[in-house]
């Protein structure tokens, strides 16, 4: 019996391409609400562990043996050591040592627990699975395009010598859940989640450019020079009273030329793009500080509160006050 040690973790939202990693942490921080949860679970074959869909994205990394990746639609996926299987949407979904083995509803795996463990291993049957599990929530009110754009499912095979980032952090993340409790282990763990994160987002983005399928959407977007500078402008100053001409500068582009390239990879016009990243930042600062509206709304560049409420309920429904309440 091959034994299996998997990280699965369950989240939330720079080589190769310059300046995106401003807007990736961006897109991650706008979109995560609350703290990650995170534990450890160890089962014994067979097994089939079931998770529905959920407001989270998330992910599996196999340290060692093989398992399948299950998903609602399509066919199974053989994972091996160090594959990276990353769910953005949080749709439902199976892990298991066999695709024939049937499904346990609801799931059994525990993601509530921070540093805790959950053995169901027998006794006399050496474990087959040892997962780490947990869980960043995503705000789904306006979800970023970014993340709308990628697929259900993202598989990253290990190759030798590529995303080593992300080995390390896969490493780091390991050895800390898989050690007694040490000062620093909450921010650590924290951070290491984070990075991540991020990590398998900037890896997606590499392979769609490797591979050369990029031509269109955020994956294009994010390599194309003149598109990202203009984004790097929006996302660094989204309070300034930006023109499609100055946009334009700053892609090196003309007006008309920086407009047609950037809806065309991005989705939207440039000054519609900014104004929905303008309410995605101020909902983001609703949620986590506690700055008057009047001065979120002059942060994210509307002089009038008025202005900035009917604008703000346009894109989520509610005023901003309200926004607050029942986000708190």
């Amino acid at each position: 019996m091959r034994s299996i040690v998997c990280i699965i973790v369950f989240a939330e939202i720079a080589g190769g391409y310059s300046g995106c990693v401003d807007v990736l942490s961006d897109v991650v921080s706008a979109a995560r609400t609350g703290r990650p949860h995170s534990g450890r679970v160890t089962r014994s074959a067979p097994f089939a562990l079931w998770s529905p869909a959920a407001p989270s994205a998330g992910f599996h990394i196999v340290l060692q043996g093989t398992c399948w990746l299950i998903p609602s639609r399509g066919e199974p996926i053989a994972l091996g050591p160090g594959d990276v299987a990353f769910l953005p949407r949080g749709s439902a979904h199976g892990l298991a040592d066999d695709p024939s083995t049937p499904m346990s509803e609801p799931p059994e795996i525990s993601t509530g627990v921070e540093g805790g463990h959950d053995d169901e291993t027998p006794a006399d049957r050496p474990p087959t699975a040892v997962m780490l599990c947990g869980a960043y929530l995503l705000d789904g009110s306006a979800p970023h395009p970014l993340l709308n754009d990628l697929p259900e499912v993202i598989h990253l095979p290990t190759q030798v010598g590529r995303h080593r980032e992300l080995r390390a952090a896969v490493e780091l993340l390991g050895v800390e859940l898989d050690s007694d409790p040490r000062p620093g282990s909450d921010t650590i763990l924290l951070t290491l989640l984070d990075l991540l994160l991020l990590y398998i987002l900037r890896a997606w983005f590499e392979e769609q450019r490797v591979s050369g399928r990029s031509a269109t959407g955020w994956a294009a977007a994010l390599h194309d020079p003149a598109v990202a500078a203009a984004l790097r402008a929006i996302h660094g100053d989204p309070g300034r009273p930006w023109t499609v001409e100055e946009l334009g500068a700053q892609a090196r582009l003309s007006r008309a030329a920086f407009a047609r390239r950037f809806t065309h990879l991005v989705g939207q016009p440039p000054l519609t793009y900014l104004t929905w990243w303008r309410m995605t930042t101020a909902a983001r600062l609703l949620r986590t500080s506690d700055a008057p509206v009047h001065t979120i709304a002059q942060q994210v560049g509307y002089s009038s509160q008025y202005t900035f409420t009917h604008a703000f309920k346009r894109q989520y429904g509610s005023p901003p006050g309200s926004y607050r309440r029942h986000a708190g």
